[in-house]
């Protein structure tokens, strides 16, 4: 009986994993690569390394585009009305693009009048540098790149311009939907592109240009990756709504992009497919960009799709995505608003449209808290600096949250002044200040422990000792708690 128990049990566990095998080669794709084209020496240079303390924001989500800032220092809790508001700036266009910071410059993408503009704006004040007008068309949501004395970015309708930092004249342009047959996404083109190795990687979304790297001087192409076969079928066709980043998972400099179909990564010699993962996919819309860490690979999407942890494993002939652990969307979802890995923790807002914060174990994937409601409403695009987080939910309402895995601390709130749309423009970081873009306006924030104040009219003669003392300690010996917007 026993012996009998015991086939039984083997019989079933042997079903058990042919089937999960099946369902997994469902979802898992490798493509066998020319090693010795495309997959240089793990030990070798491979991609040049950024800084982490560079405290500029000169791309999406960061230097890093991991949405972490390298200001320290910083408030560790602001007043009932937020940190000193240092200035607001107006004439930005109408968009959801967020900002760049670099060199003492403000870049973003905004609509006036029916044209899209790229706006260069001082980061000392918010004044105007420069506007270049790149053509027609709707409200943008990418963010421009900046690499040296160059910067990037692509419309709702998928024109992608490169400008000079200093002037704003534009050096070239290249078209996604007439030259790579792109199709517009339903909410237009939302992405960012990633400027790497003399190349600019972005993603047409078409299934012979899925992705392409154009010189970054002349905008011609110098490679295109077309979609596989497999991941045709799968959740919805063409480019989604994230950016692409770099990884040496399995010691293969590559990009790694969440497009309708899922999450892929080419090769960064020529674009050939590496592999493929389509269990983010859904029919709507893939949105967050995908966190890279070492050989993993964080992914996930809303629509109540899930999350999911990938392992890249090298193998003879090319990288296998092995799946570590997936979480249905019940359990954990990214709708928009970003992930962000913090000493080996993902911390996000939760839920389709909800921003519920929630902090998991990357490896494991165990839920340490959450979800927690917080003090907004709606989606939450967060940014990191100095151990907090900065959850700007939908409602216009702004926390700050300690990054820890023990428990949800939230330290403090407010409400941003200017509420003319949705709140969805991601918090930008750089220098000790915070940049808030809603629509035609910026709001910059004064986020230093300890702010240096601009100088005061010296009293007039006749104010007594009292009074000058008394004025004195009121503008120049603040503490930082007592900081305000004025």
């Amino acid at each position: 009986m026993k012996k009998i128990l015991l086939a039984t049990v083997i019989c079933i566990t042997s079903i058990g994993a042919i089937l999960f095998a099946r369902f997994q080669a469902q979802h898992v794709f490798s493509f066998p690569t020319e090693i010795s084209a495309t997959l240089p020496d793990a030990t070798g240079p491979v991609i040049a390394e950024f800084d982490p303390l560079h405290e500029d924001w000169p791309q999406w989500r960061g230097t890093n585009r991991d949405g972490i800032a390298g200001s320290t220092d910083l408030l560790e809790r602001w007043p009932a009305k937020g940190p000193r508001l240092l200035w607001t700036a107006s004439g930005l266009g109408t968009g959801m693009s967020s900002v760049s910071i670099a060199n003492g410059s403000i870049f973003t993408l905004g609509v006036q009048n029916g044209r899209v503009r790229v706006v260069c704006r001082s980061a000392k004040d918010g004044t105007e540098k420069w506007v270049a007008e790149i053509g027609d068309g709707g409200d943008p949501n990418g963010t421009p790149t900046v690499d040296g004395d160059r910067v990037y970015a692509i419309t709702r309708e998928g024109r992608i311009v490169c400008a000079e930092t200093e002037t704003g004249r534009i050096v070239w342009t290249r078209d996604f939907v007439n030259e790579f047959d792109g199709a517009i996404p339903t909410w237009g083109y939302s992405e960012s592109p990633l400027v790497d190795d003399g190349r600019v990687i972005c993603t047409p979304g078409s299934d012979d240009a899925m992705m392409v790297a154009l010189d970054r001087s002349t905008g011609e192409t110098i490679w295109k990756t077309s979609v596989p076969t497999q991941m045709q079928r799968k959740g919805h066709r063409g480019a989604g709504y994230s950016s692409p980043v770099f990884s040496r998972g399995g010691g293969v400099h590559q990009y790694v992009q969440a497009f309708g179909g899922g999450v892929i990564s080419v090769a960064a010699a020529d674009g050939s497919v590496l592999w493929g993962y389509s269990r983010v996919a859904n029919a709507t819309a893939v949105v967050p960009t995908p966190i890279v860490y070492g050989d993993y690979v964080f992914a996930s999407s809303g629509y109540n799709t899930g999350a999911a942890l990938l392992k890249l494993v090298r193998t003879a002939t090319g990288i296998n995505p092995e799946e570590v652990y997936f979480h249905r969307g019940n359990k954990v979802q990214n709708h928009h608003g970003g992930m962000i890995l913090i000493d080996g923790h993902v911390y996000m807002g939760h839920g389709h449209n909800k921003g519920l914060g929630l902090c998991l174990d990357l490896l494991s994937g165990v839920v340490k808290w959450g979800p927690v409601r917080g003090p907004g409403s709606g989606s939450a695009a967060i940014a990191y600096a100095d151990g907090h987080l900065y959850f700007r939910y939908e409602n216009a309402r702004m926390a700050l949250i300690e990054a820890t895995p023990s428990g949800y601390v939230l330290k403090s709130e407010f409400r941003i002044p200017s509420h003319l749309g949705k709140s969805w423009p991601h918090p930008a970081i750089a220098r000790k200040r915070l940049y808030l873009r809603d629509q035609n306006v910026l709001l910059c924030y004064d986020l230093a422990k300890n702010p240096v104040l601009e100088p005061r009219t010296p009293l007039s003669e006749n104010s007594s000792g009292e009074a000058a003392s008394s004025q004195v300690a009121g503008r120049t010996g603040l503490v930082p708690s007592e900081v305000n917007n004025p």
